[in-house]
């Protein structure tokens, strides 16, 4: 089990070695490096079963390397944790060795994930972006929606960037009628998901939809529609928290 305490003053432990979004398979099935010394330019992530953990970004990536994503779909999710960590760090450090305040060159501090500034003192922290996902339902049954950038024949949750200023709740209700002209009636929090691709932070959500009446945007959803739970199209991969959403109402609702 992975824990994000910073191993301060380690040198040595497991290494995950990272390129361009794609990790070096490890022992086993999973991504770590046996123990052993760490290279200088080794970034400490924490402890994996009470040994430290670091990651090392490396210039080039073998093609046979799996991204993050064929990752998820191979690890159990007790590994999901050190997963996303080793993702979401790493494109930070390779995106902000430099100031953006000032533009001099940055270094890290060993306590924390920051990148300092030594002429101006400002300070870079790892990109979070809260997301909205959400399942829209109407008694049985459920509101799933093609974007152009899905495989063909899967339809999913709908899913959104939070705004400068808005709560997540406000995000789910606009979101819902920006895509599909809907208005929903309660709206409830369900769980939340890292999801590294690069770094955003997905809140799931439950909302019950005024009207069955659909009017897509065009752009961003191409296609939507209302499904029971016995003829469904097909659906995200299993990891994924819009899965889960899905699968949770199957189960409400004895779909399953």
């Amino acid at each position: 089990m992975f824990r994000r305490d910073r191993p301060e003053g380690a040198d040595a432990g497991f290494l995950v070695r990272l390129s361009r979004g794609r990790i070096a398979p490890g022992t086993g099935e999973g991504i770590l490096q046996p123990p052993g010394p760490w290279p200088q330019d080794a970034i400490p992530l924490g402890f994996w079963d009470d040994e430290p953990v670091a990651l090392v970004l490396e210039a080039e990536a073998d093609d046979a390397w799996p991204d993050g994503r064929g990752w998820l779909a191979r690890l159990p999710e007790s590994h999901f944790g050190l997963l996303s960590t080793a993702l979401q760090v790493g494109h930070w450090f390779r995106n902000h060795r430099f100031c953006g305040r000032c533009g001099s060159a940055a270094y890290a501090l060993e306590h924390e994930f920051a990148m300092a500034c030594p002429s101006c003192g400002h300070r870079n922290y790892p990109r979070i972006s809260p997301c909205i996902i959400t399942l829209v339902t109407h008694g049985d049954e459920l509101l799933l929606a093609r974007s152009p950038r899905f495989p063909p024949g899967r339809y999913s949750t709908l899913a959104g960037f939070i705004e400068p200023g808005e709560s997540a709740e406000e995000a789910v209700r606009r979101e819902i009628f920006e895509e599909v002209g809907l208005t929903v009636g309660r709206v409830g929090y369900f769980k939340s998901q890292a999801w590294p691709f690069p770094h955003a932070l997905m809140l799931g959500f439950f909302a019950e939809a005024a009207s069955r009446r659909i009017r897509i945007d065009g752009e961003e959803i191409v296609d939507a529609a209302w499904f029971t739970p016995r003829h469904l199209p097909q659906l995200p991969p299993l990891y994924s928290i819009s899965r889960a959403l899905i699968e949770t109402h199957l189960k409400a609702v004895g779909g399953r």
